[in-house]
């Protein structure tokens, strides 16, 4: 496992760089659009007179975890960069002109929220907000639902790995409405365009505001799409958290967090380390800086150059914050890329 943190960090984009890379991408993606052979038309339904697109069909895959074999350390799905994409280890940060205050006031809110939340901001604020296209960050995105946002990160063509605790869970195997928007920012024309969920992938379905031990294992879900946003985008790859890496400062978090940005903006921290807790590693926990709307987005690290997920964000509290992953988080990946390709 190797680390890109060291990198130094990239200049601000200017307003005109963001527009010509806007300008680019979007004729990319459309290219890849027309070549996708996959779309499929999304029905919609109607909700207190508003119409919204109908969710998927919810499709749950016994877990199988127990104490981790070596084969099961290994285990990984790969990711794939586009010929056009270029690279970069370090996000561009936002143009200037764009950067805004902090969306609320942190210690403001929690002061005025009797029994409310606790800090989950460990010492200096690290996160940065950037808008970058190139790979790998053009793979993370915002996620919607009827229950709010969260965010997420493109794991094969068309599948996204996000937090199980934004899907709208439904009876007869069915969900919610959820859209993805790859490298979404400020509520412009997306580069990318985005998706809605027509297969649901899950372990357990886990439901907010709280969340327990089991669900803490579990808070991840794979959604395939009904367009393979892959094309444009790329995808990263995964692998199964190993406790061989705990306490290695040499993971990235992507997201979109309501203090910081009101969900509007990606932000970014690196040099994060984990903890996989016990031999399963499954509740993942850490102590980067976390706010809801974060939820569902990845930890990643680079091996020989090329990033894989090992977690999705799932909860924060006063003295850690953890995330999910695992072997069982792996396999769902794998089972859904194959299913759905």
């Amino acid at each position: 496992m190797e680390t890109k943190n060291k990198v130094k960090p990239a200049d601000p984009m200017t307003a005109e760089e963001i527009k010509k890379l806007k300008s680019i991408d979007a004729e990319i993606a459309q290219k890849g659009s027309a070549d996708n052979k996959f779309d499929q038309q999304v029905e919609t339904e109607v909700i207190d007179g508003l119409t919204y697109p109908k969710g998927g069909e919810a499709i749950g895959v016994k877990a199988e975890s127990g104490p981790l074999r070596s084969s099961q350390e290994q285990m990984s799905t790969e990711g794939f960069i586009p010929k056009q994409a270029g690279f970069s280890a370090v996000p561009k940060a936002e143009a200037k002109k764009d950067h805004k205050p902090a969306f609320i006031d942190r210690n403001t809110f929690i002061g005025n929220l009797a029994g409310g939340p606790l800090k989950t901001i460990f010492g200096p604020d690290n996160r940065r907000v950037f808008y970058d296209t190139n790979y790998p960050w053009r793979c993370s995105g915002k996620v919607e639902s009827a229950l709010g946002s969260g965010s997420g990160v493109m794991i094969g063509p068309r599948h996204l790995l996000t937090c199980s605790h934004i899907v709208d869970w439904r009876p007869n195997n069915q969900t919610g409405w959820i859209k993805f928007t790859p490298m979404y920012y400020n509520g412009s024309v997306p580069p990318f365009g985005f998706g809605y969920a027509v297969k649901v992938y899950y372990n357990y379905k886990v439901s907010g505001p709280t969340i327990d031990g089991t669900e803490a294992k579990f808070d991840y879900t794979v959604i395939v799409l009904d367009k393979r946003l892959g094309n444009a985008t790329g995808w990263l790859g995964s692998k199964t958290y190993s406790d061989s890496w705990d306490g290695q400062a040499v993971f990235t978090h992507t997201g979109y967090p309501g203090d910081l940005t009101g969900s509007q903006r990606p932000i970014y921290q690196n040099g994060i380390a984990l903890d996989g807790n016990s031999s399963s590693a499954q509740n993942i926990t850490h102590r980067g800086d976390i706010w809801p709307g974060q939820s569902g987005g990845p930890f990643f690290a680079y091996w020989d150059g090329k990033p894989y997920t090992v977690a999705v964000q799932s909860y924060q509290n006063s003295s850690v914050n953890g995330a999910s992953g695992g072997a069982d988080m792996v396999r769902l990946i794998q089972r859904a890329l194959a299913e759905y390709p």
